[in-house]
């Protein structure tokens, strides 16, 4: 538990950008993030065009001070406290004082609900992992504007539900 603690505490994520898939556009780029990320529910601004992408891909930004031998993250989407869809990403070593960047691609569903009832309505829960070992958890509610905006301080925003993680 107190080897998890040191992993924990030595573990950032420094930003983070949102692209459309198919043609590279960044949609949304994230502000400067602190240790808050870890310990509170924040809030994310995206554009609701993200919703029309067919497939979104995310690029996460990190720093550990640990090695993590099977570092990975599992998110699930709530809508209105429901748990809708769930993702697992395998990232894996980690080097010791490194950063590092980490883009998946996540294709959309084929039905996407109406922005106007996901927006506000959708949490994203973020779990980070060196293999079965806990290191961290986030929560971010979604919220969906015309244009993009800065998510609140400390927000891994993520995205879409309904099949575009983000």
């Amino acid at each position: 538990a107190e080897a998890m603690k040191v992993v924990a505490d030595g573990f950032s994520i420094n930003s983070m950008n949102m692209r459309n898939a198919q043609n590279g556009r960044v949609l949304w780029e994230s502000g400067t993030w602190g240790r808050e990320m870890f310990e509170q529910e924040m809030d994310a601004h995206v554009p609701r065009s993200i919703l029309a992408c067919k497939a979104v891909s995310r690029e996460i930004n990190f720093t550990s001070m640990s090695e993590m031998k099977a570092f990975r993250l599992v998110q699930k989407v709530f809508f209105q406290g429901m748990v809708m869809e769930e993702w697992r990403f395998d990232f894996g070593f980690v080097i010791p004082g490194s950063t590092n960047s980490w883009q998946q691609v996540i294709k959309a569903a084929d039905e996407m609900m109406d922005p106007e009832l996901l927006s506000g309505n959708i949490t994203i829960e973020t779990s980070f992992f060196d293999g079965a070992s806990f290191i961290a958890k986030s929560l971010v509610r979604i919220f969906y504007d015309d244009g993009a905006r800065e998510p609140s301080p400390g927000a891994l925003a993520g995205g879409a539900a309904c099949g575009a993680v983000v």
